[in-house]
């Protein structure tokens, strides 16, 4: 979004219509739909696949995911990529990672030929609707930003060529994911009880969620307050990396091996920006947890840790 003027505004309000209409549980609505909300700027401003691709040929991969996946692999572990972004920015960066494609689900994004279902009487409706999307921040009134979002999305867009073609953008996020993770362990004959899933936002809480529940072990690394109440344990830290004793440990006691080592490490603490563990099963109050997160989050996200 940040490739055409105001994009990075126009997208943090959007990202907050997305939170809003998660926390409602609106009908249909899955968190990290805010991938399909946006398409429509996109295409007015003439985002092409090879814009997402050469992004992702810039993006920085997250301290240790390469050391940490390249051990999983020689250790003998199938590595996975269920992720709620477009397909060109997924493939690129698993490439990199040595994840295999037939392991990656992500979102089919088939942007050029969406472009085409622009008409030039859309265009004026989404110049509109922009204008008014950026006269809503800085963000200091949710209902207003709902009220004129839901009157763009569900009333105006929809009756338009634009509107209808983009309803085929299906994020890969909440039950999705869920779904996703039940397709590779119906294919590997493996219960979800011997997963391990990592996440970190709102598009993860429910993935999270599922394998929680069914005594495998979910993972929160430098995670909001949408994902941390529903993992098992989290780990803030600048390396994912730091996860590999705990991971050795699973390999060797299941959760009982892995609640020790991650209450031994929590009583220890971390050090400066690495290594805060915490064990969340059965644990009521988060909050020291969620501020340890927030801090770590926007040191390695950056500006993306700001948003829901």
């Amino acid at each position: 979004m940040k490739l055409f003027p105001n994009g990075d505004r126009i997208f943090e309000v959007i990202s907050r219509y997305d939170d809003r209409l998660t926390l409602e549980e609106r009908e249909g609505y899955e968190p990290g739909d805010t991938l399909a909300l946006i398409v429509p700027f996109l295409i007015l401003h003439n985002i092409s696949e090879a814009d997402i691709t050469r992004l992702a040929a810039k993006a920085a991969l997250t301290g240790g995911a390469d050391q940490l996946i390249a051990w999983l692999e020689h250790g003998g572990w199938k590595v996975f990529c269920i992720t709620t972004t477009y397909q060109q920015y997924a493939t690129h960066i698993t490439q990199k990672l040595g994840i295999y494609a037939h392991n990656v689900a992500s979102t089919p994004f088939p942007l050029n030929k969406l472009k085409q279902t622009l008409a030039k009487e859309d265009t004026a409706l989404l110049q509109a609707v922009e204008e008014e999307i950026l006269s809503r921040h800085p963000l200091v009134d949710d209902e207003r930003i709902k009220q004129s979002l839901d009157d763009f999305f569900r009333e105006k867009l929809p009756t338009t060529e634009l509107g209808v073609a983009i309803k085929e953008v299906k994020p890969v996020g909440g039950r999705r994911k869920v779904a996703a993770l039940n397709r590779f362990a119906e294919t590997h004959t493996q219960p979800l009880s011997n997963w391990v899933v990592v996440g970190d936002s709102i598009t993860d809480a429910r993935m999270l969620q599922a394998v929680e529940a069914a005594g495998g072990l979910a993972i929160a690394f430098n995670a909001n307050e949408y994902a941390l109440p529903y993992a098992t344990m989290s780990l803030a830290s600048t390396s994912i990396a730091d996860l590999t004793e705990v991971l050795q440990s699973w390999q060797k006691g299941q959760r009982k091996g892995v609640e020790k080592i991650v209450k031994q490490k929590e009583k220890s603490g971390g050090k400066e920006d690495r290594g805060y563990f915490h064990w969340l099963s059965g644990r009521k109050d988060i909050d020291d947890v969620i501020n340890i997160h927030q801090r770590i989050r926007r040191l390695v996200r950056e500006e993306a840790g700001k948003l829901g």
